[in-house]
């Protein structure tokens, strides 16, 4: 990716997080906001801290499993790989951390970062399909609105094209080569050559698990995250006293839980700073809470989710040599 195209990413993540910004402030009554945050109890927000951190322990658990076949990668490298590239999707917009954590996986342990990159987008996938499941049982216990439906279709039929994209290019990557070689033939030869090399071990990533027992370790573990996603939500719920003050059902965390992700799964602004806090206005909207104390909520669990991260990303990003915001590297690392 050239400086220009990531310039120009980021100016439009940029404008898409201030048109949702607009649309998130534009309600509020500020001083409601501050009661609602005077209100809540923060010591939940400790428990919240904690079943984030086991959130991404078993992200890298499972990420673990799926790069078994290239290679075994020990914990530590991955869960700094991870959070540095957590950290990255601060700054930039449409998932480009996701290049530095692959980059810095390679860096680390001589893995391939297009191997690498190519097991992130299976786990991207993994993450749909699971959202996807969870939509699914919401849809029994809460009508969602339209357009939440509409997006979970787009979502499942660009996640199918998308698996099978990666089947083929598996299965016929010589058939595949002939006609990508002709349309690449106007770039420069080792620029063709380079584009080769990254594709060829970015396929090389797209390898089934090493055993039959390790696809329900990850359908286990998949779950398991997802569990600590909902339940993140919940435990913010009580910390504002939302679920006795206006009398949310039970499966608020839930309807939550899938609104606001299918604003992350959607490439928008840096650190989804407004997408996500709209999402979560018009979320709580649908149990009748207004937006001033709406907007608390997702501060508060915006915050809780990023701030950590933030800070133990620029940590690990200084304990491996890399520099402040330098610009994302190449999925290849060697």
């Amino acid at each position: 990716m050239s400086f220009s195209g990531n310039k120009l990413k980021l100016i439009i993540g940029c404008l898409i997080g201030a048109v949702f910004l607009y649309l998130s402030f534009r309600n509020v009554n500020f001083t409601q906001m501050w009661e609602a945050f005077t209100r809540a109890n923060y010591w939940y927000m400790l428990a919240v801290l904690a079943v984030m951190f086991i959130s991404h322990y078993l992200r890298v658990l499972r990420w673990r499993v799926l790069l078994d076949p290239i290679k075994r990668i020990d914990i530590g490298s991955l869960f700094s790989s991870l959070i540095i590239g957590y950290m990255a999707n601060a700054f930039t917009p449409a998932h480009l951390g996701e290049l530095l954590r692959a980059y810095v996986l390679g860096k680390k342990r001589g893995v391939s970062a297009s191997s690498a990159l190519a097991t992130i987008v299976v786990e991207r996938i993994l993450d749909i399909f699971a959202l996807l499941g969870v939509m699914v049982l919401a849809i029994f216990v809460y009508p969602f609105p339209g357009w939440v439906k509409h997006a979970g279709y787009i979502m499942l039929i660009g996640s199918l094209c998308l698996f099978l994209f990666l089947i083929l290019l598996k299965k016929s990557y010589d058939t595949i080569r002939r006609p990508m070689d002709f349309l690449m033939r106007p770039l420069p030869g080792h620029l063709r050559e380079k584009v080769w090399e990254i594709l060829e071990r970015f396929v090389e990533g797209i390898v089934p698990l090493k055993s039959r027992g390790d696809y329900p370790v990850v359908a286990v573990l998949s779950l398991l995250i997802w569990v600590c996603y909902g339940f993140i939500f919940h435990l913010t719920l009580l910390a504002f006293d939302f679920y006795s003050f206006y009398h949310l059902p039970w499966m608020a965390s839930l309807i939550l839980l899938v609104i606001t992700t299918i604003g992350i799964v959607v490439p928008s602004s840096p650190g989804y700073v407004g997408t996500y806090h709209y999402l979560c206005q018009i979320s709580l909207a649908l149990f009748g809470v207004p937006a001033s104390p709406a907007l608390s909520y997702a501060t508060a669990v915006h915050a809780i989710s990023f701030a950590p991260v933030l800070i133990a990303g620029l940590i690990l990003s200084y304990y491996e040599g890399l520099g402040f915001m330098k610009s994302a590297p190449g999925v290849d690392s060697h």
